[in-house]
């Protein structure tokens, strides 16, 4: 079973957080020249093998935003944050 360690609420099960995508692209500016920019980040997915970095949020809890950082495969968690604390490399 995966459980997310949250760090507002503890470990909870997955079924109450919501995945949103990947957390390692960085997001567009939201001038209109930026569209395409915006497609490509939003709906252009890797299927990656292994680690992987994700946004998450906590939507049957506390709503707050996570970057977990996740197994594919396995589905063991290596990390949790707060998307606040994300950093791009």
């Amino acid at each position: 079973m995966l459980r997310i360690d949250c760090p507002y609420c503890g470990k909870r099960d997955h079924e109450e957080f919501s995945y949103f995508g990947d957390a390692t692209k960085p997001y567009p500016g939201l001038e209109v020249e930026n569209h395409d920019a915006w497609v490509d980040t939003v709906y252009t997915r890797n299927n990656p093998r292994g680690i992987h970095t994700e946004f998450w949020q906590h939507t049957l809890g506390c709503r707050r935003w996570l970057v977990v950082k996740r197994h594919t495969v396995t589905h063991d968690i290596e990390s949790v944050i707060p998307a606040s604390e994300r950093t791009l490399p």
